[in-house]
Order: C-alpha cells, then sequence, then structure tokens
C-alpha cells in the first residue's frame, strides 16, 4: 500500500525534494530545523512510488503541541510537494495527512500548497489545475482558513528574458528610479553574515515605520544565518558613501529566487535606493540560473484600502505577472478545540490586552 513514511537524514529529504514538483524553500529540512528550535516539531513525511525509491510526495509536517492539553496543530508550510495534477495521487495524500493528524492527536492540520489557481490583478484569469484542487479539497471536508500564514498572492518575473529586455517591459518611473539611483551614487554589494546585526535592526525600523508584526529579532538571525549556510540564502545591501541604506534577504527555492524580507531607513529615500537595489537582486537572481524571481507578497484584494496596497504599486512597477495561490485550507478534527483555538481564545487574549492598555492609561 502506498503510504507516507517517516524518514531523518537532511540529506536524503533535500535529494527526494528536489525531484517534486511544487516544492518550496518552507519545506526544506532548512527552515523545518529552524522552526524546531523555535517551539515546532518536525515530522518529515515521503511517499515513494511502490518498489521504488523514486518519490510520489513529501510533506515536512511541522507539529506543535497546545500546552496543558493531549492536543497539538499541524501545519505544512507551502506544501505538501507533489504532482497535483494527478486526481488520484491528490486524493491518496489528502487522505494520509487525514490520517496523520489523528495519529497525532491534532485539533487540525494547515496546508498552503504552492498550487496556482489563477493569474491577475484586475481580472483573475483561473488556473484549471488549483480549482480542481480546491474542489477536491471542499468534497473531502477542509475549509478554507481564516488565518492565511503566507502570502496568497505574489508578483513573479519571468527570468528567461534579457536583462534589456525585462529593463524595456517595465514602467518609465520605476526604469528611470534604477537610473537615478544610480547616478546618484546608490551602489549594491553582496552581503555576509556579518551583516545580519546591521540588517535585524534595520528590519526592526521598518516594521515599527510600516506597521507589521516583527518577532523577536533573533528568530531573524536564526534564519538568516541558517540559509546562508545551507547556500540558500544571500543578503543584499543598498549603501550611499559607505552606509547601509536599505537591505533585502534572498531565499533560493528551485529555479525561483524569493524576495523574502526587506528593509530600508529613512536615510536618502530621495536617492530611490529600493529600486536599485531589486534590479540587482533581478540581476543576481539571473546569474543563478533560476528562471523566476518572486518578489513575496501581493494584496489579496487589488484595492486601495488593501494593506499591501503601496508594496503592490512599487512591486507593479516591475512588471511582473499576479499570480494566485490557493491559500491556507484547514481540515478539522476536533471542531470545539478548533473554535477555541481560532476563535475564544484570541478574543480573550485581545480582552486582556485591552484591560492591560486601560490600566497603564488611568
Amino acid at each position: 500500500m502506498t503510504t507516507f513514511h517517516s524518514i531523518t537524514s537532511p540529506e536524503e529529504w533535500q535529494q527526494l525534494l528536489c525531484k517534486l514538483p511544487h516544492s518550496h524553500a518552507l519545506q526544506s529540512w532548512t527552515w523545518a530545523a529552524f522552526k524546531s528550535r523555535w517551539g515546532w516539531q518536525l515530522r518529515p513525511l515521503v511517499m515513494l512510488e511502490p518498489g521504488s525509491d523514486k518519490p510520489l510526495a513529501a510533506a515536512m509536517v511541522l507539529k506543535r503541541p497546545l500546552p496543558r492539553t493531549p492536543y497539538s496543530i499541524l501545519y505544512v508550510p507551502k506544501g505538501p510537494a507533489f504532482d497535483y495534477a494527478n486526481e488520484s495521487l491528490r486524493n491518496l495524500v489528502l487522505a494520509e495527512l487525514e490520517q496523520v493528524t489523528r495519529q497525532e492527536r491534532g485539533i487540525f492540520i494547515k496546508i498552503d500548497p504552492d498550487v496556482v489557481k489563477g493569474w491577475g490583478a484586475e481580472e483573475e484569469q483561473p488556473a484549471p489545475m488549483g480549482v480542481e484542487f480546491m474542489q477536491d479539497l471542499q468534497a473531502r471536508g477542509w475549509r478554507f482558513a481564516d488565518e492565511q500564514i503566507q502570502f496568497r498572492h505574489t508578483v513573479e518575473l519571468d527570468l528567461t528574458q534579457s536583462e534589456e529586455s525585462l529593463l524595456a517591459a517595465m514602467k518609465s518611473k520605476t526604469r528611470y528610479n534604477i537610473g537615478l539611483a544610480a547616478r546618484k551614487g546608490i551602489t549594491i554589494r553582496v552581503g555576509t553574515p556579518d551583516d545580519f546585526p546591521m540588517l535585524a535592526a534595520m528590519y526592526q525600523e521598518t516594521g515599527e515605520r510600516d506597521g507589521f508584526g516583527l518577532r523577536p529579532l533573533p528568530y531573524y538571525l536564526d534564519i538568516w544565518q541558517s540559509f546562508y549556510q545551507a547556500g540558500l540564502g544571500q543578503p543584499l545591501i543598498a549603501e550611499y558613501a559607505g552606509e547601509p541604506v536599505a537591505a533585502i534577504y534572498l531565499v533560493k527555492s528551485g529555479q525561483k529566487v524569493i524576495y523574502m524580507y526587506g528593509a530600508s531607513t529613512e536615510k536618502e529615500r530621495n536617492r530611490m535606493p529600493n529600486y536599485l537595489l531589486q534590479w540587482e537582486a533581478i540581476r543576481w537572481a539571473k546569474a543563478q540560473g533560476c528562471e523566476r524571481y518572486d518578489f513575496w507578497g501581493a494584496p489579496d484584494e487589488f484595492t486601495e484600502s488593501d494593506r499591501l496596497w503601496g508594496v503592490w504599486r512599487f512591486k507593479a512597477g516591475f512588471n511582473g505577472q499576479v499570480v494566485r495561490h490557493i491559500g491556507a485550507w484547514d481540515y478539522v478534527v476536533r471542531p470545539l478545540w478548533y473554535w477555541l483555538y481560532g476563535t475564544a481564545v484570541p478574543k480573550y487574549l485581545d480582552l486582556l490586552r485591552n484591560r492591560k492598555k486601560g490600566e497603564i492609561g488611568d
């Protein structure tokens, strides 16, 4: 019988993962080992073709036990990886994950595979395979998750074009700002681990300025170092007169490079460092032999009220394609606990935080 089994070798895992379609850096052993240092447990699962060592599917399942309960939550970040065009395999993989959830005493399991459901910003052009898979999920009792961990939509650039073609296709303002940054003395250099403390401080400044949630700085230092040591991560630094003013952290994922982290200061913004930084990141990705550049994040709704609208306007200037993914889906085994975990407890914590704010204000 074809089923999932566990493996313990990081090298074997990476070799198998590289042979599968729809693999992602967040399914790598590097990412999972990093998450294991921040409260999660690894459950690396592989399904092999009967009588062969050829992989059919892989799911790096992360498990987090819930304190003071016998239960846990399970998450497969940007996975599982397999051929989603194979309908029978789709249902086999889902059935196996459902069984794993029961065996691990999970409240639910969440997946958010790198599967496209459509393309385009204003008008979505549907992707039949993604639509069919969502129908499979619904038929099996999976539900679209209220809590979306990763970005559902992104912007991707086709790197198989020449640099001249890529530049020519950009919006004129973006192309102008790339040249302006170079003329105004912005330089870009490849970073090293010595830059990580500076990058972390800059990232904190960016989060506080732009109002997005921040984890403890050691969290970022850990993952940047982990990806770098695995040969998957690379920082790029924008400087003016030798002083860092912006930075990004790139992650290689198969034939794709992901712009996963970005940071900037308030200094020298009129010199447009972020435009030149992105262009050099695109050139770096091409030099690595990659075929796509992923800008990592686009609005859920392409309206000015969306929290990512300003970010989207910047990314849109590079003339990439909007890619819409199916998003995160949950399979719930224990509905009451699922409601407590996702609704009741967060509301209670919000109440405590608001009460504490009132006490401080008094």
